[in-house]
């Protein structure tokens, strides 16, 4: 065993000694020591109850012959830290995830991981460092909230909070009518109702073969949640017995399943940050344009919040993923011989798990769009990419031509939006927030919620070298790359500039000669940074563009 290291022979005595004052015994030494990477904190509402999660896995492995290991991971939440510098840091802490991760295992000399988180960056994180290290590894996350419940029975989550301010801030809605959906959206614990960013990624586990079938979908609260961290619990030591491995699951073609699944699910862009950084702590590459690619040939099939009215309790009632794969599989989409988890294949996962409610997972030959969920833009303005969640834009809004209007923080664009001052067929562009330039890529759902809520999102895009919630919905185009701070040509438009979004056809463009680009870039000058000091201005100095998954080098 990897642990014989640090527990095996006389010279190991001292290690065994520190590990006896923990509770270990001498039987222990002889059992695999299985990592438990927890993101329990009591700040956020995905967060809050994985210590259940987690004693539930760890009774499961002492149960069939491990020795559970438990240490803390970080975990921002991002809706928390939305709207002001906390947003600055929270793309930064993956990369602090993926470290700690690494950290602990390696100094630790762990058999197997059990990762356990439930949110946006936690996730990617998590995996990223678990693909470095190798080992035998299960995710097992905390699951989803419910969805909230107006007065009037409709259906509520985070996302239209945000659009709620938007209506208050347009006199759509007074004061008390804000504050009732302030209190309801939000029933209890899990990651945000919606296919936003966490539940993309722990749907996308499922996908990749790396969590078993469920995590993506079943409720935080369900019963069924602690029966599946048992699960986790149980099948980690039969990975251990196997020594199957993170990266004899994590192959291209895994990722290529999670792509079309993504597209079918109408995921958040920012599966397209950590699908690819995760590809590439495993020695692969994801492309934009292999997005595109994926998403030519695979239909969207589930109108998921923020784009349609059903949410992941929803999704878990039709049959789940599985359920999506088994209907993607009628089209011979996914590569199905694949290694899982489960010690099955993808394919055997998946074979009797039948769509059971097709107005929620469409039928593939009548599927919500042709097309799937994300599409990458290139141009004169976003040279190696940009991203957007076609599945979300109005059908109004998939050609527009408009003026820019120009800011170089998220905030003063948010005050020109709820101060009225956008006005319908202006483009909204947002710069130096990118992965250098913000520093740390802050989500902008802030902005386009606000853009939504003032009656405006079909008739005003947004564009940014930042990135976006996925919560966002409307004409929103972010990862624009290279990002300002790097030079890119977002750094160069003017306001009043007519910005030309086509995304049928793959593009974005400004309509200003080459020549004036070129004449304009001479006289532009990098600005100082935001952030001078501490982490952010490290990370500033090593991350890479977001078409790259915005990893470090």
């Amino acid at each position: 065993m990897r642990s014989d290291a640090i527990k095996k022979g006389a010279e190991r005595a001292p290690h065994r000694s520190l590990f006896r004052a923990t509770g270990l015994k001498d039987e222990d030494f002889k059992k695999p020591f299985i990592g438990i990477a927890n993101s329990y904190n009591n700040i956020a509402p995905g967060h809050v109850h994985l210590n259940k999660i987690a004693e539930a896995v760890k009774a499961e492995i002492i149960k069939v012959g491990g020795v559970p290991l438990e240490f803390g991971v970080i975990g921002v939440c991002d809706g928390i830290a939305m709207g002001h510098e906390g947003m600055k840091y929270s793309l930064g802490s993956r990369e602090l995830i993926a470290d700690s991760v690494e950290t602990m295992a390696k100094a630790h000399a762990f058999d197997a991981l059990v990762l356990i988180p439930n949110c946006d960056k936690i996730i990617p994180g998590m995996l990223m460092g678990a693909c470095r290290l190798d080992l035998p590894t299960i995710v097992i996350s905390g699951g989803p909230m419910l969805v909230g419940k107006s007065d009037k029975g409709e259906a509520l989550d985070y996302s239209l909070v945000y659009e709620a301010v938007g209506k208050f801030a347009n006199g759509a809605i007074n004061a008390k009518e804000l504050h009732d959906i302030e209190c309801k959206a939000c029933p209890g614990p899990g990651s945000c109702s919606g296919m936003f960013t966490a539940n993309s990624m722990n749907c996308l586990c499922e996908t990749l073969g790396i969590a078993l079938p469920g995590n993506g979908t079943i409720p935080a609260v369900y019963p069924e949640r602690l029966d599946l961290a048992r699960q986790a619990g149980r099948q980690i030591l039969e990975l251990v017995k196997k020594d199957i491995k993170i990266r004899d699951i994590l192959q291209k073609e895994a990722f290529d399943n999670a792509l079309a699944v993504d597209m079918a699910l109408g995921c958040s862009t920012n599966s397209a940050l950590h699908l690819p950084a995760i590809a590439y702590e495993a020695g692969l590459e994801i492309t934009l344009h292999r997005i595109n690619e994926v998403s030519e040939k695979v239909a969207h099939l589930c109108n998921l919040a923020p784009a349609g009215p059903d949410h992941l309790e929803d999704l878990n009632r039709a049959g789940g993923i599985t359920a999506v794969m088994n209907e993607l599989a009628k089209k011979n989409i996914l590569t199905g011989n694949l290694l899982t988890v489960t010690g099955k294949t993808v394919a055997e996962n998946y074979k009797d798990h039948p769509v059971q409610d097709y107005k929620v997972i469409a039928p593939i030959d009548k599927p919500h769009h042709a097309k799937g969920g994300l599409a990458a833009l290139f141009g004169n303005i976003a040279r190696d990419g940009s991203i957007v969640k076609q599945s979300a834009v109005a059908p109004e809004m998939m050609e527009h031509s408009g003026p820019a209007r120009v800011f170089d923080s998220e905030e003063d664009a948010y005050e020109a939006i709820t101060g009225g001052k956008i006005k319908k067929g202006d483009v909204v562009v947002i710069r130096y927030e990118g992965p250098k330039g913000g520093p740390g890529m802050r989500e902008m759902l802030q902005p386009t919620a606000s853009i939504a809520g003032m009656g405006l999102d079909k008739d005003v895009a947004l564009i940014t070298d930042g990135r976006f919630s996925g919560a966002t919905r409307g004409a929103a185009i972010g990862h624009i790359s290279p990002e300002a701070m790097a030079g890119g040509e977002i750094a160069l438009i003017k306001e009043g500039d007519i910005i030309e979004i086509n995304i049928p056809k793959k593009t974005l463009n400004v309509l200003v000669s080459t020549e004036e680009l070129e004449k304009r870039r001479k006289a532009w000058h990098q600005p100082d940074p935001n952030i001078k000091t501490g982490y952010m201005a490290r990370y500033a100095k090593l991350v890479t563009s977001a078409n790259l998954g915005a990893v470090l080098q």
